[in-house]
């Protein structure tokens, strides 16, 4: 029998991502049940998610689960759930940098930290990767500022800046910044860089592919042998980084990058989800690619250096990546000048606050349509 339950929710915009976001302590302790809430939530199964509130987009079919931390180093933990939109599948095992950019303030709105007088820094364990990130919110007068000048690409208009800086990212998923022990591989007869820095990416030289590097995601998806070679190398990949069969992971996401044309531009990207073109670039991609540019024999530091941007051995502190929508700035903080050795990767995105209230679900599915979720490390 099928019974109508209620959640507090909060749907926030952070970054380039949108999604509610839910205290842990409201949901079951399971993964497989809290997946079946969040399937119900969002509307799992239907292209447009009719029945939920996902917008039939891999980055509006998201979720941020928040609670106060047991961690000496955090305030509260984070974990973030991708739910599929026509597969009836839930995956705790990426993370995702855009949606991290609202927890700090949705900690603060929840009561889950109190609030310092001009900006707070929340300190966020992030369950799916279990490193840490600090977030700088503007707080003046005690209260979250979501009105300000910082624009980002991908996103209309602006809004008050939040930093974010990502701690110890090295390994986050693999142990190793180079899983598979090596810079470059091949695999199907194409060069790849297998790196694993806040996610693990897969990195290709877009013209190996015969592209330009600078195609739309409309373009690159609907690019069928395209997407299929890239799924093939993708779950070769996997294998090779120590991550098993992915086929039914999220887990390495493709990364195409390329020389860019603006002296100003580090390197031109385009990101997979990972069957499809991301419309701009994931927080935690952006940083695996800034990492890579200053590591000898990748494929982004290869680039770099042909294309004039980096000087073979120098440690770049500031990367500059352009993405569909637009580009993304980090800075990358390397230890005693250790291209492979990063300290930290800072970037500042914004959020928004759309609404906050009661959201509805249906507390069971139909037998047999549900995948066991994937777990979160």
């Amino acid at each position: 029998m099928t019974m109508i339950n209620s959640i507090p929710c909060m749907i926030m915009r952070g970054g380039t991502s949108r999604g509610p976001f839910l205290r842990m302590s409201d949901l079951p302790s399971g993964q497989d049940a809290q997946a079946e809430i969040l399937l119900s939530l969002m509307g799992s199964g239907h292209a447009l998610q009719i029945d939920g509130i996902g917008g039939g987009d891999p980055l509006t079919s998201k979720i941020a689960i928040v609670e106060r931390s047991s961690h000496a180093n955090a305030d509260v933990d984070y974990l973030f759930a991708q739910v599929d939109i026509l597969n009836r599948r839930v995956d705790f095992t990426p993370n995702c940098g855009n949606m991290l950019s609202a927890v700090g303030p949705y900690a603060i709105e929840t009561g889950l930290v109190e609030p310092q007088d001009g900006k707070t820094v929340v300190r966020v364990r992030n369950l799916n990767t279990q490193r840490l990130i600090e977030c700088h919110v503007p707080t003046p007068g005690r209260q979250v500022s979501y009105e300000g000048n910082t624009s980002i690409s991908g996103v209309p208009g602006s809004a008050a800046g939040i930093q974010l800086s990502f701690l110890d990212i090295v390994g986050a998923k693999t142990g190793a910044l180079l899983p598979t022990g090596k810079a470059c591989d091949s695999i199907e007869g194409v060069d790849v860089t297998c790196l694993d820095a806040a996610t693990p990416i897969i990195m290709l030289d877009a013209t190996d592919l015969g592209l330009s590097g600078d195609e739309s995601p409309a373009e690159l998806d609907g690019h069928s042998a395209l997407l299929e070679r890239l799924e093939s190398i993708r779950r070769k990949a996997g294998r090779s980084m120590g991550l098993g069969d992915v086929s039914n992971s999220v887990l390495p996401k493709p990364v195409l990058v390329s020389a860019a044309r603006d002296s100003a531009i580090t390197l031109c990207t385009r990101y997979f989800v990972p069957h499809r073109c991301h419309k701009a670039i994931a927080v935690t991609g952006a940083i695996a690619v800034a990492s890579a540019v200053s590591v000898p024999g990748t494929i982004a530091h290869r680039i770099a250096v042909e294309s004039g941007r980096i000087s073979a051995g120098e440690c770049l502190a500031q990367v500059r990546l352009a993405h569909p929508s637009g580009f993304i700035d980090l800075d990358v903080e390397h230890r005693q000048g250790n291209a492979c050795d990063i300290a930290r990767v800072s970037l500042v995105r914004t959020a928004r606050k759309i609404m906050s209230g009661t959201i509805f679900y249906t507390a069971s599915t139909p037998p047999g349509e549900t995948m066991p979720a994937l777990q979160a490390n």
